[in-house]
Formats: structure tokens, C-alpha cells, sequence
């Protein structure tokens, strides 16, 4: 299958990385190439784009997606070993670092990677296929209080406990080796009443366990801070979160590191000492026109936040 991939954003991104014609830019979320193609557009002879990416199908759909372009580099890695990645390329510091959360629409749409509710294929849902553990070792191995944890801190889903229980019960017969007998596991778990919500009903649970297999909130934090770290003065990292848990912990990253002087207002002078590694550029998030929504609907539950990195 064709890797497709509709890029969230583009014209927003291109325009807040402020892309300097020599700089060195990463687009940590490489996918089918579709922010990095309008980055190099924007880079001469001596400017440079790392494009990282976990999946080795994005790496090789944007090598030819890009192949015009020899200012480029495809590393294959987690974008949250960004510090380590750049210190191999013998790279100090970079002028901008895009990462886009978001799963690409090559993997929800090509059924053998399992990641859908839509379609039937043996439960997977691995971004690095070359990583151990898949959505069949956590739904037919993890304890019943485990599955409750994960449907409820990374899918806010709210029949968690039903659906955990059922999980272990209909384990015990045979074990639930794909993604649309999960599905009916799910529904079966539910009260009719949420049978008949607009959203689908295992939608939560499946990017629960999707969080999980790729391990997406634990090094989000950490790989926001490290990125900032790695920009030169005047470099932006733009991100893209596509949902509430992502965007919690990137909007939370950037306070942190934006600082805040905690000294009683009547003080002459600072002194807590409070260390500031630059600004939010945007309060609030920058969010998808009705047009694009309407191009592609994966889009409506897309926030852009930039931070803009200064070295005093």
C-alpha cells in the first residue's frame, strides 16, 4: 500500500518555524514526508533537514518522497532520543524542530499494521515493528487492574472496568488475536446506550493501547524539554498533539520551560532565581480552518503549539 499520509497544519507550521534558508531543521515525525518536502522547500544549498521516524515504511515513502532534495538526512529512531541523534551527527544545535503526534493515515489504513477498529488484522499496532511488545501482548497479558490503568489514563474510557473484566474473561477460552474480535469484546463489555454514540465504541481503548505498545506519554515530556535544548537562539519547536493528554503534557513542558518569576509581587528585585529557556509564541493553540476539516477530518482534533527558544 501507497504510504498516504495528510500532512495537519502545513501552511501553520511552515509559517511559525520562521525557516532560515541555511539553517538545520529536524521534522521528528517524519511520516510520508509531507512537512519536511515544504521545510526543504524553504532551504538553499547549505541548509539541512534529519528527518526521524520509527516506522521504516515512513523512512522509505519519504526518501522518494524527497529525493529531489540532497540537503536531507532519514535517521531511524525515536524523536525522543534527540539529544543523542544530533550529537552523532556531530550537530550542536538546530534552528527548528517540528514534531507531529499524530498516527499517520498509512497506518490506521493499511489493516496488517492493526491499528484500526475498522478493519480485521492480528493485533499489532507497533510503529517500530522491530519493538517487542504489540497490542496482542498487552490485551491477552496484562492483569485486569493493568488494562483498567491504561483504558483509563490514556482513553478517559469510561466503561474501563467493564471492558478490562471482559478482556480477562474471554481470554481464558482462547486468546483475542485480532483487532475486530477486540472489537466485539469491547461492545460487548458496553451498555447498549454507548452502542449508539456518534464516536466509535472501541475508538478509547484502541488508542489506549496504541499509547502503550509505542510508549507515546512516557518520554513526551522529557522529549519536549530535550528538544527545546536543542535549539540554537531564535529556533522554534512546533508540535503537533491530537489529543487531550498530549497536548496537556506539551503545553505544561513549555511553561516549565518559559519559566516564572515566584517572588512576591512588592519585592525590588528578583530573587528565586528562576531560569527562563524562552517564550510560548501562541497562549492558545492553533487549530485546524473549517476547510482543511473538512479536506480531511483527522484534522479537527489537531493543536499546533510553538515555543521559540532564547539564550540570554
Amino acid at each position: 500500500m501507497e504510504f498516504k499520509h495528510k500532512s495537519v497544519l502545513l501552511d501553520e507550521c511552515i509559517e511559525n518555524l520562521n525557516i532560515k534558508s541555511d539553517g538545520i531543521y529536524v521534522d521528528g515525525t517524519l511520516g510520508g514526508g509531507g512537512h519536511s518536502y515544504q521545510i526543504l522547500k524553504k532551504l538553499n544549498g547549505s541548509g539541512l533537514l534529519i528527518g526521524i521516524d520509527r516506522d521504516l515504511d515512513a523512512i522509505s515513502a519519504a526518501s522518494k518522497k524527497l529525493s529531489e532534495f540532497d540537503n536531507f538526512k532519514t535517521v531511524h529512531d525515536n524523536h525522543a532520543n534527540i539529544i543523542n541523534i544530533l550529537k552523532d551527527l556531530n550537530i550542536s544545535g538546530v534552528d527548528g524542530i517540528l514534531l507531529d503526534l499524530g498516527v499517520s493515515s498509512y497506518q490506521l489504513d493499511e489493516a496488517e499494521r492493526g491499528f484500526s477498529y475498522m478493519n480485521d488484522a492480528r493485533l499489532d499496532m507497533r510503529m517500530n515493528r522491530e519493538d517487542k511488545v504489540s497490542a496482542y501482548d498487552i490485551v491477552n497479558n496484562y492483569s485486569e487492574d493493568d488494562l483498567y490503568r491504561i483504558f483509563v489514563d490514556f482513553g478517559e474510557e469510561k466503561y474501563s472496568k467493564l471492558i478490562a473484566r471482559k478482556i480477562c474473561s474471554q481470554r481464558e477460552n482462547k486468546p483475542i488475536e485480532t483487532t475486530l474480535e477486540l472489537v466485539d469484546v469491547i461492545k460487548s463489555a458496553m451498555p447498549a446506550r454507548a452502542l449508539s454514540e456518534k464516536q466509535h465504541p472501541a475508538k478509547r481503548v484502541f488508542q489506549a493501547i496504541r499509547i502503550e505498545v509505542n510508549q507515546e506519554l512516557d518520554k513526551l515530556k522529557q522529549a519536549v524539554i530535550d528538544s527545546i535544548l536543542s535549539l540554537n537562539d531564535g529556533g522554534r519547536l512546533a508540535i503537533i498533539t491530537f489529543h487531550s493528554l498530549e497536548d496537556k503534557i506539551v503545553k505544561h513542558a513549555y511553561e516549565k520551560m518559559q519559566g516564572r518569576c515566584t517572588c512576591p509581587k512588592d519585592f525590588p528585585i528578583c530573587v528565586c532565581n528562576y531560569k527562563s529557556y524562552g517564550k510560548i509564541v501562541n497562549k492558545k493553540p492553533i487549530v485546524s480552518k473549517e476547510e482543511e476539516i473538512k479536506e480531511n477530518p483527522r484534522a479537527r482534533s489537531a493543536k499546533l503549539r510553538v515555543f521559540e527558544r532564547i539564550i540570554k
